[in-house]
């Protein structure tokens, strides 16, 4: 029409254009002649992060790839519920709340779902109208069919995800597809529901590298696609009730690359199974802050961590979002660090405008080819892991191979290589714990599958034993610090000796064992042991039978000093030596005392 405005083309005619051999040569002058090779940022899944890109990187892509389709409206703030045991009618209050504060939807955690209030939730959230998620851990399908009941001829919007256990979803489908089937069945007729996730999130709250990530979470996806069609349920079918869920990491241009090499890969996947094209622009990604990165120490610092991963997820194009609460690790669900939550994807919304522009990542040297870089070593990844047999088939080689990052990730923390902020580095010696160590340790909710765990429970067990020794306790404790975190003591200690006082220092303790620190009154001890002997302890101090086979010891075990000292003794720790240094010392060192 000849009233529609034409867009300008920019230009910028009065500034030279620049090569890249010009770009080189000033980088090497001002580096005073230092190769710039040695800026290159080395990633952990593999490949190097160059320090500038320039047009050439574009050529080598065979040209500017397709920006993301521009969303029909900006992602929605789904702030996420943990609905314990019961009927969750406090929750769904809090839900409605909510909604009437800046939040677009809302995902329920749910520990129970056979208990939850389902006609009252469709009494306070109209459902026809409201973004609801919801998280279950058995019977998805009675929880959905009790949602149409509950809204009879409504068509449900937001997502379902079952997470049976501490396992990838698409690894156990064996017992599930029943299950799994009639929810396609009982929403195919619904577009705004999902009723099937892909939980990448499982992979990057236990730290896999992002390679990992998106290579495992196109296999979980492989699987279920392979593994629900039949009869009655179409391929077509289950990939159109499919969404990924992903964990964002702090890292911010990689992760903005993660989800578009997601996507990208997302349309290799379909057409790999003969499905239409179409099916991959209808791909939903919920994205959440990654519980790996959150930490007890200093935890405001989560705000800062959020705001950046928040950002990574709405510029790398999720479709809706959810903010943890600075403090979700320690506390109870509160109004104040729950609006902050609420309200940061707000303002990235609002005030930032982030949801004006179309794929604003789009163009970018750098990020174009780190996008290409990922979705090539992640398809390389997913194809080994198809090719050894596929989920659930590697479960076993995927968790170890996870497991491997981890232990790096450990060993650079302590090392000092990798920093976390108020934990690692730039501590807060005089730091008042809002929360209760002790309570804390004992809670079977306490999440121990994070990048700071080891050095956090090292604080807070000699933060209890320093208190125990000022007040005289008559009782002793036994705190579990995990997996080898003797060795990360030993390397954060090191970092902390000048020069000239750093002996030969012993190892600590064979690997795969568990490390723990006994605490008297009088002493403090570092120890390792094997799980079966830390098992039997556990069970000898809390008299748990041998036929109740399902015993998880709880991180902190205490008794009086006696029975405990014996125990020790009986089941065969063995003291950690640190050649030249008392344990007390370490400890008080590594506490700043």
């Amino acid at each position: 029409m000849s009233d529609t405005p034409t867009a300008t083309p920019v230009s910028f005619a009065e500034f030279p254009s620049v090569t890249t051999a010009e770009w080189l040569a000033r980088l090497s002058r001002d580096l005073k002649g230092q190769d710039p090779a040695t800026l290159r940022w080395p990633l952990p899944d593999g490949f190097a992060v160059e320090p500038f890109y320039h047009r050439e990187a574009l050529a080598a892509l065979g040209g500017p790839p397709m920006p993301l389709p521009h969303p029909v409206s900006p992602w929605l703030n789904v702030p996420a519920l943990q609905v314990p045991t019961g009927d969750g009618r406090p929750e769904i209050d809090q839900a409605a709340a909510a909604l009437a504060n800046g939040a677009d939807g809302i995902h329920f955690v749910l520990a129970d779902a056979s208990t939850f209030a389902v006609h009252y939730l469709a009494e306070q959230l109209p459902l026809a109208r409201t973004f609801v998620g919801y998280t279950v851990t058995e019977k998805p399908d009675v929880l959905l069919s009790q949602l149409v009941d509950a809204a009879p001829g409504t068509a449900l919007r937001g997502f379902l995800r079952f997470a049976p256990g501490p396992v990838p979803e698409g690894a156990e489908l064996a017992d599930y597809r029943t299950a799994l089937r009639r929810c396609v069945r009982l929403t195919t007729a619904m577009p705004d529901f999902r009723a099937l996730a892909v939980n990448g999130a499982f992979f990057g709250n236990r730290g896999a590298t992002i390679t990992q990530q998106i290579a495992y979470t196109i296999s979980t996806a492989t699987a279920l696609l392979a593994e629900l069609p039949d009869a009655e349920t179409t391929a077509a079918e289950v990939a159109g009730t499919l969404h990924v869920h992903v964990a964002i990491a702090p890292s911010y241009f990689p992760e903005i690359a993660k989800l578009r090499a997601l996507r990208r890969l997302w349309a290799t996947l379909l057409h790999g199974f003969g499905l239409p094209a179409s099916l991959n622009a209808s791909l939903r990604i919920h994205a959440a802050t990654a519980s790996w990165t959150m930490t007890t120490l200093d935890p405001h610092t989560n705000l800062l961590r959020h705001t950046t991963e928040a950002m990574s997820a709405v510029l790398g194009g999720a479709d809706s979002l959810s903010v943890a609460p600075f403090d979700a690790l320690f506390a109870e669900a509160n109004d104040f660090s729950g609006r902050l939550a609420r309200n940061l994807s707000v303002l990235l919304r609002e005030e930032s405008g982030l949801g004006k522009v179309q794929d604003p990542a789009a163009g970018s040297y750098y990020l174009e080819t780190l996008t290409d870089q990922l979705a090539q070593e992640a398809w390389t990844l997913f194809q080994q892991t198809e090719a050894a047999g596929g989920l659930p088939a590697v479960r076993g080689k995927v968790l170890d191979d996870i497991k491997a990052v981890t232990t790096e990730t450990f060993r650079r923390i302590a090392s000092g290589q990798q920093v976390i902020v108020g934990t690692n580095r730039f501590q807060n010696a005089k730091e008042q714990f809002s929360f209760h160590p002790k309570k804390l340790l004992r809670s079977s909710a306490f999440d121990v599958t994070r990048a700071a765990y080891p050095t956090e429970v090292l604080r807070l067990a000699t933060a209890m034993h320093f208190e125990r020794r000022e007040k005289k306790s008559k009782r002793a404790a036994v705190v579990l610090l995990g997996t080898n975190t003797n060795q990360v003591i030993m390397d954060t200690f090191v970092q902390m000796l000048l020069p000239h006082e750093r002996p030969e220092i012993a190892a600590s303790h064979p690997l795969g064992t568990l490390s723990v620190l006994y605490s008297s009154p009088e002493e403090a001890t570092l120890m390792y042991a094997t799980p079966e002997q830390f098992q039997k302890f556990a069970r000898f101090i809390y008299q748990i039978p041998a036929e109740k086979q399902h015993f998880i010891p709880p991180a902190l075990l205490s008794s009086d000093m006696a029975t405990l000292h014996e125990a020790v003794r009986v089941f065969g720790f063995q003291e950690m030596k640190v050649q030249g240094y008392t344990t007390e010392e370490v400890l008080a060192r590594l506490q700043g005392r």
